[in-house]
Order: structure tokens, then C-alpha cells, then sequence
């Protein structure tokens, strides 16, 4: 027996599915930089790292709360063209932080490589805005 469909409302309802799903899987998981940084989503959670010339910071949140930082270690290098700086961080508070003197001028790529007690070490990709 041969089955007509109404393919207008096939159409319709193949639309609405497809657009439907990106909207539902990114709500309550807003992205924006809090602190003025570069936002990267990782296992460990959403970091945030702040890259200026006089310090580095990095902030860990998971669903929006503040993961805990103790026993953390964490490691960050620049690149700029061919050189390369490296510098690790310490737990400050609520956030990871490196002061000094650092090339983070916009356009200046990093890897951040943080390691939370007990898990297994999360490598972020940026770059500076």
C-alpha cells in the first residue's frame, strides 16, 4: 500500500530538528572572558587565561564555579614568531599566576598545560587578543 506524506510538514519539522540542537546543547554555557582574557573549554573545565606583559593568570571554572587549585601546576609558553618563553604558575587564591616581564602582545600564541592533584595534565591552546 503506498503511503502519502505531507512533505511541507516533513520539510518543516526536518528544519526546526536541525536547528534546534545547537541551541540546546550550548545553553547555560556562556564562553565570554570574565577577567579580560582568551576562553578555551577543556576536560578539566572552561579556562580563562589573561596574558599580559606583566603577568599571566589563569582561572578554572566548571559550570561557572571556581574549580579548586591546590596541589595544581601549571605551566604556560609564549611563542612570538620563532621565540619561545616558558613560564610556571603558581596557585593564588582562586587562579593560577606567573608574574615578570612576558611578550604578550595581541597575536601572540600560547599552550597551557595544567596538571589539577591527582589528574592527568590539560593542554589549552590560545591566542592573545
Amino acid at each position: 500500500m503506498l503511503q502519502i506524506f505531507n512533505i511541507p510538514a516533513l520539510i518543516l519539522a526536518s528544519l526546526v530538528a536541525l536547528t534546534a540542537a545547537p541551541v540546546l546543547a550550548g545553553s547555560g554555557h556562556d564562553l565570554k572572558p570574565q577577567f579580560g582574557g582568551v576562553v578555551v573549554e577543556t576536560k578539566a573545565g572552561d579556562m580563562e587565561i589573561v596574558a599580559k606583559s606583566e603577568s599571566i593568570q589563569i582561572h578554572i571554572t566548571d559550570h561557572g564555579k571556581a574549580v579548586k587549585l591546590e596541589g595544581t601546576k601549571a605551566k604556560v609558553t609564549l611563542l612570538n614568531g620563532s621565540e619561545k618563553s616558558e613560564t610556571e604558575l603558581v596557585t593564588v587564591g582562586d587562579k593560577l599566576e606567573a608574574k615578570g616581564a612576558f611578550k604578550a602582545a595581541k597575536g601572540t600564541k600560547g599552550i597551557a598545560v595544567v596538571t589539577l592533584a591527582g589528574k592527568a595534565p590539560i593542554t589549552a591552546r590560545f591566542e592573545v587578543k
